[in-house]
């Protein structure tokens, strides 16, 4: 009884303080059509919410809605693997609740939750949010699936921070089954509850966490994998051995080196770059000379062929 009333505390404050924010989302906006915005869209959509794709150009979004169809396509064989009727009526169900538009104000209008999925470039995504806070409804949750920046910095300027949350998915999206779902200082608990519905409606398995550099996974990945480095610079073991040691002795799916390469070497680096700034008496953020010198040549790790491995 005890822990009943202490875990429904929260939720009791939060419906009393803030009904409308616990209204169910149905209309999502997304702004970013890349993969990460790409891969959001399906699953939203997936899961029979109206989704608006938002980008700059009609290009970049019929790209999207391509890559959606087709990846789309690929779920529907897996799922229905005897029928192509069910297939088909799979994806064209799934494409009903997508579109897409170049006109954020428009597109954020009717939106109950927003996802920015755009540039890890805090005063871009600042910007933008100013722009999306002056014509949405004043219902609407506002979130960020900035992997390294932190929700603080990017919200400095809203006028309702406790409508503002993120919502950090990985790549490729609807493979990846793990959302975390972040609250910083201000995040008003009922947001916190919508955002945590949400996360289990479109089947991602949600952990929480609060406002810190990088969440959980990326906090405790990039230092592991800038150790690893100072380890190989050392010379205490080369990068295969260590690939090898932690794949079969720590039971990972990968080493360290071939994840850096297939998260690509410029983003690791733009990462423990900005957290080396931002935190300078941090030593797991120390920088790496290796790894700011492969990016310099220009050997980014699988999208450019070669990186720590050639491909």
């Amino acid at each position: 009884q005890m822990l009943s009333s202490r875990v429904s505390t929260p939720l009791a404050r939060a419906l009393s303080s803030s009904s409308s924010s616990l209204a169910p989302i149905k209309n999502v906006t997304i702004i970013g059509a890349g993969l990460m915005g790409a891969g959001i869209a399906q699953v939203t959509a997936n899961a029979k919410l109206n989704v608006v794709l938002v980008d700059q150009n009609d290009k970049v979004l019929e790209k999207s809605r391509a890559s959606i169809d087709k990846s789309l396509a690929r779920v529907a064989k897996k799922k229905f693997p005897d029928s192509t009727d069910q297939q088909k009526s799979f994806v064209s169900e799934t494409m009903k609740h997508l579109t897409v538009s170049t006109n954020t104000a428009e597109a954020v209008s009717k939106a109950d939750l927003v996802i920015e999925a755009i540039v890890e470039n805090i005063d871009v995504k600042r910007k933008l949010f100013a722009e999306v806070e002056a014509a949405v409804k004043s219902s609407a949750i506002l979130t960020t699936n900035t992997s390294s920046l932190r929700l603080s910095d990017i919200a400095l300027n809203l006028k309702n921070k406790s409508q503002f949350g993120g919502l950090h998915f990985f790549n490729p999206v609807p493979m990846m089954k793990l959302l975390e779902v972040v609250r910083f200082d201000e995040t008003s608990d009922a947001t916190f509850a919508s955002l945590m519905e949400y996360g289990k409606n479109i089947g991602k398995v949600t952990v929480s966490c609060k406002d810190t550099p990088g969440f959980i996974v990326n906090r405790l990945l990039i230092p592991y994998m800038y150790e690893s480095l100072r380890m190989a610079d050392r010379g205490d073991a080369s990068f295969k051995d260590i690939d090898t040691a932690m794949k079969l002795g720590a039971g990972y799916p990968m080493g360290p080196f071939e994840l850096c390469d297939y998260v690509g070497l410029d983003t690791t680096l733009f990462i423990g770059q900005g957290w080396a700034k931002n935190y300078p008496n941090e030593p797991l953020f120390k920088p790496s000379k290796t790894l700011e010198k492969l990016v310099k040549e220009g050997k980014l790790g699988r999208k450019t062929g070669e990186g720590f491995y050639k491909y």
